[in-house]
């Protein structure tokens, strides 16, 4: 029988953390691996190919700290390289570990959130340019319409910690103000990146009350307690110590002082190369 283990959770940087903090709050016996690649963020503006390979060097790395299950807590890394993974790397590896993402979650949901069928994602370049929100939404839902709207700079905003600023609001309500212009009609938008909960209460005051905003965290997390239940095997080799450690391919206290923005805690974490 497998060794019981961690839940594996990967991020490019510190959005996943967002997510990560939900899964702890629904599954709170559990125990997580955290694993960002901090020193290469962010995957938003890369190819498909190098997201790719950073993110299967990740998943792998996960895979030899023992965990049986991980989950892509990164928009990029899910539109960009989880189906090749799920596909193509996991016979080679092993076939009963798995890899699950954030972006399907979301898709299968939404259509409880919107009234008016007309749906808006908000999300970094790479996500936006895969198109994989359209796909997977058009997929379950045909009849709703996607409007989507690259934000390249609020990952940085929220990474430099400058979206308090003016000059950080102008550039969030920019992108708020054109995604609403391109289809008034929108009454649901996805923060289709882990970071962008961090902007929550810059971003309510560029929207109008009668728009919902989505964030995955506890759609995603409700997801897994489901898979979970419906993969009793995969939940029996999942340990329950409520142990969360933490792992980063940059700095570990430039990572735990960041950290701090996204978790109500003081962390520990190790530096680890990705390879």
């Amino acid at each position: 029988m497998s060794k019981k283990a961690p839940i594996g959770v990967f991020d490019s940087g510190y959005g996943g953390l967002t997510v990560l903090s939900e899964l702890r709050k629904s599954l709170p016996e559990n125990d997580f691996i955290y694993l960002g690649d901090n020193a290469r963020a962010p995957y938003g503006t890369r190819s498909f190919d190098v997201v790719y390979e950073y993110t299967l060097q990740a998943v792998k790395t996960l895979f030899d700290l023992g965990c049986h299950l991980v989950i892509l807590a990164c928009n990029t890394a899910s539109a960009k390289a989880l189906r090749t993974i799920q596909i193509n790397d996991l016979q080679k590896i092993d076939p009963s570990k798995r890899v699950l993402g954030v972006i399907r979650p979301c898709a299968e949901m939404i259509d409880t959130f919107s009234t008016t069928k007309h749906v808006g994602v908000l999300g970094t370049n790479g996500t936006v340019n895969s198109e994989s929100y359209i796909l997977e939404i058009k997929k379950i839902h045909p009849h709703i319409m996607v409007t989507q709207e690259a934000c390249p700079m609020w990952v940085p905003l929220v990474e430099d910690n400058t979206f308090n600023t003016s000059g950080g609001e102008f550039f969030i309500r920019q992108n708020l103000e054109s995604i609403l212009s391109k289809d008034p009609e929108i009454d649901t938008l996805v923060l289709g990146c882990t970071h962008y909960p961090i902007l929550m209460k810059q971003i309510v005051k560029f929207v109008p009350d009668s728009v919902k905003i989505i964030a995955q965290g506890e759609i995603v997390a409700d997801k897994l307690v489901d898979y979970l239940e419906r993969h009793p095997d995969m939940a029996d080799k999942c340990s329950k110590k409520r142990i969360t450690m933490y792992y980063t391919t940059e700095n570990a206290g430039s990572f735990e002082e960041k950290a701090s923005l996204f978790l109500d805690e003081k962390i520990v974490a190790k530096q680890i190369v990705l390879k």
